[in-house]
């Protein structure tokens, strides 16, 4: 979580906001399927968008809103393309577009950080703008990034308006777990998954759109990333590649790790804008630790000091982001439970 809005919840670490993004890569198909609906006036009001973290979910649903409410169709910036200077895409760059509602978690002013979750009371916005009128009497568009963050009165609240489709109005929910979320909504919703591009396309992406990244370290992202091109920019840029290198250092010394080292990853992932590098510092230590108990299993080895580890680290960063546990004191906590995995392995 943030200390500081600079970052957006909505937005990945060192990467554009989806709606200063024109570019999308892999996804011809689920764009091809949203502009023939679109066309043939067969169109559906709420569209589930599917697919891992970075895929380009978020960057579906804001080219697609931007054609729904007016975009001028810009063949050089893919099927569903608009040029970043039309009027409707720069009103949605100016956050000033009155027929486009985008529901994420919030920021709270108290804890000066974003929301674990969208609100109940974020949830409740939607059925009040699809009462009005859409200007020049076109059409609405609601983005959920995402629908996977909603609480469940959160969830029960958009349900009603996923029940009653408004006139002239439509959703866009992101979700990375469908599976996770109510059959009521899955139900009401036309789905397009995504999958990310193979890696040759996810390398080219990657060091044609950030400076700086040469194609090795593309290839490490992207291999971290399972591909995924958004995904691949934020572990890039946030330094992701070098943290996995140092995740799994600290790992494999186990109790030969020293106390300075320890402390200094901790400070690392729980300085001021860190949220990209946290987060990645999370997902890294748990791949290593599913990694030792692959290992010892295969080997015939007993793997549960690992396997129990892996299971209160994920308790762990749940209760970091729901109850905002202190981020430094999170990640030493997290290290102690490799520490102590390494311990019971060599006991």
């Amino acid at each position: 979580m943030s200390t500081d809005p600079d970052i957006e919840s909505d937005q990945q670490a060192g990467c554009l906001h989806p709606r200063d993004r024109y570019d999308l890569i892999g996804h011809d198909r689920a764009e091809t399927d949203f502009a023939n609906a679109w066309a043939s006036g067969n169109f559906h009001h709420a569209w589930l968008i599917t697919g891992p973290k970075g895929v380009g979910k978020a960057s579906l649903a804001w080219r697609a809103a931007r054609r729904a409410l007016g975009a001028n169709p810009a063949s050089q910036y893919g099927i569903l393309g608009s040029a970043p200077d039309d009027p409707v895409c720069q009103l949605f760059e100016s956050q000033a577009c009155a027929d486009l509602l985008v529901l994420r978690r919030p920021w709270d002013e108290k804890r000066k950080r974003w929301r674990a979750e969208i609100t109940v009371d974020e949830a409740r916005r939607a059925p009040k703008f699809f009462e009005k009128t859409a200007g020049a009497g076109g059409w609405r568009a609601c983005i959920v990034d995402g629908i996977d963050d909603m609480n469940n009165n959160a969830a029960n609240a958009l349900l009603k308006t996923l029940e009653e489709p408004p006139a002239r109005g439509v959703l866009f929910l992101i979700s990375h777990s469908p599976g996770q979320l109510k059959a009521t909504i899955r139900s009401r919703c036309r789905r397009l998954d995504l999958r990310a591009p193979n890696q040759e396309k996810t390398v080219n992406w990657l060091t044609n759109s950030a400076n700086g990244i040469d194609p090795e370290q593309a290839a490490s992202a992207c291999k971290m990333a399972n591909n995924a091109p958004g995904r691949a920019l934020e572990l890039a840029m946030s330094g992701g590649v070098s943290m996995a290198r140092t995740v799994d250092s600290l790992v494999g010394l186990g109790t030969r790790a020293s106390p300075s080292e320890v402390r200094a990853l901790a400070e690392r992932v729980s300085a001021r804008n860190a949220d990209g590098l946290r987060e990645v510092f999370y997902e890294c230590l748990a791949r290593s630790m599913h990694h030792r108990a692959r290992t010892r299993a295969t080997a015939g080895d007993d793997p549960t000091s690992w396997l129990d580890a892996a299971a209160q680290l994920q308790a762990l960063v749940r209760d970091a982001d729901n109850i905002y546990l202190d981020a430094r004191q999170s990640a030493l906590s997290a290290l102690n439970l490799a520490r102590e995995a390494a311990r019971k392995e060599n006991a």
